[in-house]
């Protein structure tokens, strides 16, 4: 099993640039504002040759029970409970504090290895700041900047101290571990984001897909702040779930903190295979969802819609019929697409929810047979044949389809340039159409037929 370290700490240390710097990727936000983040982060972390699961936590805090800072200890408390050993990190800069004092004795209680790391060291203040950290009795501080990378060195070798020798065995493969090992890759998970407007309550339809409160929710909105992934195993599939940020219109957007959450929710979308656009039941096909929509389909994903909170609806004949009209009037561009109405707080729709994931990733990843594309190419412009552009007709040859994820195709003219986008939507639809792709992205790029005469030049006259 993968060795755990939970980095715990009072807010406003540099859990999160630490974090940052053992993964090797800038996953967590940072800010100087304390309390960025709010619910427990894992990543894989690489120290030299080492190699470890290492969790985020939001900064030890005291809260009012049941306020968010006193769940986001909650957080935090679990993040130590999984862990195998505790980083516990203080600022050198400001030297100890009451707090560091108060939860250098609850990082005692909790009876795991501790490494008791001086962030921000760099220059004479800090290095007087970790010489008080002794009074913890924690150990010796390992002095680090984890925003410049310095003392690494130093926190590898108490990392080393802390993990197991790896054990030396030699694995024998034959053929059926083979096998086996293709069937796994075949069957990774789908990774899928969960975006939409704050406060549609993304964070609380992933609880109930986990059984557990992972994420923290609110009914304040922008309580989520970082992009955070859960491995959720449903319907025989797995599937990695990005929760994000909820995305507000850039106008409205002032604060820097929203605007790396903003980022960081956008970069959950260009990672993702599938996307589901959570919309709330009393505020769907708002302004901000349809650009969010559009947002998506630019992006070249698989898009599924969920209309939240359903079990606040009145229930009336024909409501989902009218759901499928509304999203193929306001989003033409992803006509078909899966939509599907649940409750994140009381479970309802979970099970469709998950299919219509599945569904949407199959037709995603569909390849078409060229020659059942010809046939269908021949027959969509014998039906509506090209415009002429300037009184000179437009040849279209064949058409092949250049790769999946998205569906992407390339067609083979005589004037690229000229071709009406207005025919391009015409062939996209209808080729959604034949060949059953609903709601997913499709691509349609043109290219000229390489002109077999165009190296002869003219005979003189």
């Amino acid at each position: 099993m993968s060795f755990t370290i939970a980095i715990i700490g009072r807010p406003n240390v540099g859990k999160s640039t630490l974090f940052n710097r053992l993964v090797g990727q800038k996953l967590a936000l940072v800010d100087d504002e304390p309390g960025v983040t709010r619910d427990r982060r894992e990543g894989e972390a690489r120290l030299g040759d080492l190699e470890f699961t290492v969790i985020d936590t939001a900064g030890l805090d005291e809260g009012a029970k049941g306020s968010l800072t006193a769940r986001m200890q909650e957080q935090t408390e679990t993040a130590i409970g999984l862990a195998d050993a505790l980083m516990f990190v203080i600022d050198a800069r400001v030297g100890l504090t009451p707090n560091d004092r108060a939860f250098a004795d609850f990082a005692r209680r909790a009876n795991k290895p501790v490494v008791l790391v001086a962030n921000k060291a760099e220059g004479k203040h800090g290095e007087i700041g970790a010489m008080e950290s002794y009074a913890l009795g924690l150990g010796d501080p390992i002095q680090v900047s984890a925003e410049h990378g310095e003392g690494m060195s130093d926190l590898y070798d108490a990392v080393r101290a802390l993990m197991p020798e790896p054990a030396d065995e030699k694995e024998e493969f034959d053929d059926d571990d083979i096998i086996e090992s293709d069937e796994d890759l075949s069957q990774r998970p789908i990774r899928v984001a969960i975006v939409g407007r704050p406060n549609a309550g993304k964070s609380t339809l992933i609880n109930h897909l986990l059984g557990e409160e992972r994420l923290l929710t609110s009914s304040e909105a922008g309580t989520t702040r970082d992009s955070i992934s859960v491995e959720i195993h449903r319907q025989g599939r797995d599937f990695r779930v990005f929760d994000t940020a909820g995305l507000r219109r850039r106008s409205r957007i002032e604060e820097k903190l929203e605007k790396l959450s903003v980022a960081d929710a956008l970069r959950a979308v260009r990672f993702a295979e599938v996307v589901v656009l959570m919309m709330d039941a009393q505020n769907k096909f708002e302004e901000q969802d349809l650009r969010i929509a559009d947002l998506i389909e630019r992006e070249g994903r698989a898009i599924v819609i969920a209309v939240n909170k359903w079990d606040l609806m009145d229930r009336q004949p024909n409501l989902i019929s009218a759901l499928r009209t509304d999203a193929d009037h306001w989003l033409p561009q992803v006509r078909g697409v899966p939509i599907v109405a649940v409750s994140g707080l009381m479970g309802e729709g979970i099970d469709r929810l998950m299919s219509a994931i599945e569904q949407a990733y199959a037709v995603w990843n569909k390849r078409v047979p060229t020659a059942a594309l010809n046939r269908w190419f021949e027959q969509a412009v014998d039906a509506n044949p090209p415009p002429a552009v300037s009184g000179r007709r437009l040849k279209l040859n064949y058409i092949t389809q250049a790769k999946a994820r998205p569906p992407s195709f390339v067609l083979f003219c005589s004037r690229a340039d000229a071709v009406p986008q207005s025919y391009l939507r015409y062939l996209v639809n209808s080729l959604r159409e034949y060949f059953e792709l609903p709601g997913t992205p499709v691509r349609i790029s043109l290219r000229e037929k390489a002109n077999p005469f165009a190296h002869k030049r003219k005979r003189p006259s």
